[in-house]
């Protein structure tokens, strides 16, 4: 992605051009994921533009099969689809059989690293430029945090042993807290290790369906989206490790049970920003504001104090004061905070780096029950997990 393209790419997102996903992803992996990331921002971009750029988490172009297929020894497999089953932006996945079992081998489908690099250095000239003119825009919004969380988490994509590494992570979590907590709602697919390298992973077959299918098809519970709520609210409140790229299409379901995929990306919280998170949400729940203001300022790494916060509890208080009892429909938790952290932030608290993965995941959430169940009054219906999942 050169610099006009990088300058299109901000006219679709922030101005008045209309945003053309199949224009984003010919300007290469870096410009997919600042897409994916601003799918997100609803606290400062119309929704159209993020309904449209959410797009690219579902929608990505197909590589031919023989330009993909050729990187794996066809002879080890009793059979391969030609057709795949998934493409997302670095890989298309396969159904296969192996031994007489059914496969789903996931295949890198293109060298991105070089040009992906290439791109990241070339857009972090110009972000620091921007910042140079636009000093306040790294309190708002900083564009190097969050260019620097595109290019871990993506490198992490582009290395397969990094997702069977990651899950991994994640199932010692679960076979350390299962006795504790009820799990038993969440599975991991097996992954063929002797099979798997850096640009192929050869996992158990899921013959189910992803939560995106499910919502798409309106098929997904509101009592299963609860459940996965808990799951994923035990990772991140509880343990401070959890799934860090937890959208629609990483959920599969399947008799009845729940494959947490594509676990290439782990992301980590501390106890201070997961405990005062869940704190926060607890008495967002009871509308209790002053009290959310007060755990708001807790987790900050920087707290503010005084007239300072004062000031700050009062602004906090307006901008929460149509929330009380409101569906997910009526308001957009989402929006509301990203609209807080940047109240917080303006007002001069400090969130630790991780702050980010955890709103993303948050989001993902938020946006999953405004598709199952608009009418919903989330926050209440938490009110049951919240006293488990404390320290």
């Amino acid at each position: 992605m050169n610099t006009l393209q990088f300058i299109d790419l901000l006219n679709m997102i922030y101005g008045k051009k209309p945003v053309d996903i199949n224009k984003i992803q010919e300007y290469g992996l870096l410009a997919v994921k600042i897409g994916q990331v601003h799918a997100l921002r609803l606290d400062f971009l119309p929704v159209e533009t993020c309904r449209e750029l959410s797009k690219l988490y579902q929608f990505n172009n197909e590589i031919p099969a023989e330009n993909v297929l050729n990187k794996i020894d066809l002879n080890i497999y009793d059979k391969i689809d030609k057709k795949p089953i998934a493409t997302a932006s670095v890989g298309q996945v396969y159904k296969a059989k192996y031994k007489n079992k059914d496969v789903a081998i996931k295949i890198i489908k293109g060298d991105f690293k070089k040009k992906f690099t290439e791109d990241v250095i070339s857009v972090r000239k110009f972000a620091k430029l921007i910042l140079f003119f636009y000093p306040k825009l790294h309190k708002v919004f900083n564009p190097l945090g969050v260019l620097r969380h595109i290019e871990e988490y993506t490198l992490d994509e582009l290395d397969l042993r990094k997702e069977i590494k990651g899950q991994q992570v994640l199932r010692d979590i679960y076979d350390k807290w299962k006795n504790k907590y009820d799990l038993s709602v969440l599975k991991f697919p097996k992954i063929y290790k002797n099979l798997s390298s850096a640009n192929i992973m050869v996992s158990e077959f899921i013959p189910g369906e992803t939560f995106e299918d499910l919502l798409t098809q309106k098929k997904l519970s509101y009592e299963k989206l609860l459940d996965l709520f808990y799951v994923h609210g035990l990772y991140v409140f509880r343990i401070g490790t959890f799934h860090g790229d937890i959208h629609p299409g990483n959920i599969m379901m399947h008799n009845d049970k729940m494959y947490f995929i594509d676990t290439g990306a782990i992301s980590h919280a501390s106890t201070r920003l997961s405990q005062g998170l869940l704190n926060f949400f607890e008495s967002l729940g009871k509308w209790d504001y002053e009290k959310c203001a007060y755990f708001l300022n807790q987790m900050a790494e920087i707290r503010i104090s005084g007239n300072r916060y004062e000031k700050f509890k009062i602004k906090f208080i307006d901008l929460y004061q149509d929330f009380t009892n409101s569906t997910v429909s009526q308001i957009s938790l989402t929006k509301k905070m990203m609209q807080t952290i940047k109240l917080g932030v303006l007002n001069g608290m400090v969130f630790e780096d991780s702050m980010f993965p955890v709103i993303k995941s948050l989001m993902y959430l938020d946006g999953m029950v405004l598709r199952c169940n608009p009418e919903a009054v989330l926050l209440k219906d938490m009110q049951k997990f919240y006293k488990e999942l404390k320290i």
